[in-house]
């Protein structure tokens, strides 16, 4: 994929990625205790819809603004928090992970934002320049992955967001992930990908499915048919360690989204576990 962010801020992509982002941290914040976030490929953490980039694509279009108009109420009900970041950024704009992250942690709570990028890396220093949680690292998000965890805190999330431009990503996913989960093995990771190769995805939830780490749900979003030559026309999310309500409440979102953002009646979805707790917990699959 040929990949700067403001081409695509606030597609479909967007809209899956950053509403199990935002359930997460609502969750993280029922509880008192702080908890810590790292972004291993934060962006720059905020994206004027009006601004060249957006305006050449309209690929927001199809995404956050085809969100006006509410869902069923339990579909609502999971997107609550997304809608409260959205709200709590400036009109006009669409929020990146970052600002998703800021808005819906505390005071007490510590944000990590890693971005490569130095343009990016600069604006996003300058957006959280007065914020005292946040602290933005120019730095490659895959040397990020393992050194930053376990938090202090021990309570918190790790957003995996690659941008896909290299080949070797899910690869460089997996080892990443690996390596992380056995310094913090309880903490929460959700891992976004393209669906362009198919077939590359998919073998890469079968390794992770096998690799020993327990509790992982994988989320899909599709709203066109799949080509590889063509626009992105479906994602992912896998959570390993997830909130306890994500699954059921994906299971609501999802075909709401689905028929929300599907292109011509073609929006599919799948919802699957592809490892059980420890302790197991009987599996919850939705068909597409």
């Amino acid at each position: 994929m040929n990949y700067r962010h403001a081409f695509h801020a606030g597609n479909f992509a967007d809209i899956l990625k950053h509403a199990v982002l935002a359930q997460a941290l609502a969750y993280l914040g029922n509880k008192p205790a702080p908890f810590a976030v790292l972004d291993t490929h934060a962006g720059r953490g905020l994206y004027d819809l009006a601004a060249d980039e957006a305006t050449r694509t309209g690929e927001w279009r199809n995404g956050i603004g085809r969100l006006g108009a509410p869902l069923a109420p339990d579909a609502e009900a999971v997107l609550a928090p997304f809608r409260a970041a959205l709200a709590a950024n400036p009109p006009g704009h669409y929020p990146g992970s970052p600002s998703i992250i800021a808005a819906l942690a505390r005071p007490g709570d510590r944000l990590n934002f890693i971005e490569r990028h130095p343009d990016d890396a600069a604006a996003l220093a300058a957006l959280f320049r007065r914020d005292k949680r946040v602290k933005v690292t120019e730095l490659d998000g895959w040397l990020a992955l393992p050194a930053f965890v376990p938090p202090p805190e021990r309570r918190g999330v790790v957003l995996v967001d690659p941008p896909f431009e290299l080949p070797g990503e899910f690869d460089r996913m997996l080892h990443g992930v690996e390596k992380a989960h056995a310094r913090w093995p309880t903490g929460t990771y959700l891992l976004w990908y393209p669906l362009k190769d198919v077939t590359a995805a998919e073998a890469f939830a079968n390794r992770l499915a096998h690799a020993g780490i327990p509790d992982i749900i994988r989320a899909e979003l599709r709203v066109a048919a799949i080509r590889s030559d063509g626009p992105l026309a479906g994602c992912g999310v896998i959570a390993i360690n997830p909130p306890y309500t994500l699954e059921q409440g994906l299971a609501s979102l999802l075909p709401a989204l689905a028929k929300r953002l599907g292109q011509d009646g073609r929006g599919r979805f799948r919802l699957d576990r592809l490892a059980d707790e420890a302790a197991a917990r009987p599996a919850t699959r939705t068909p597409r």
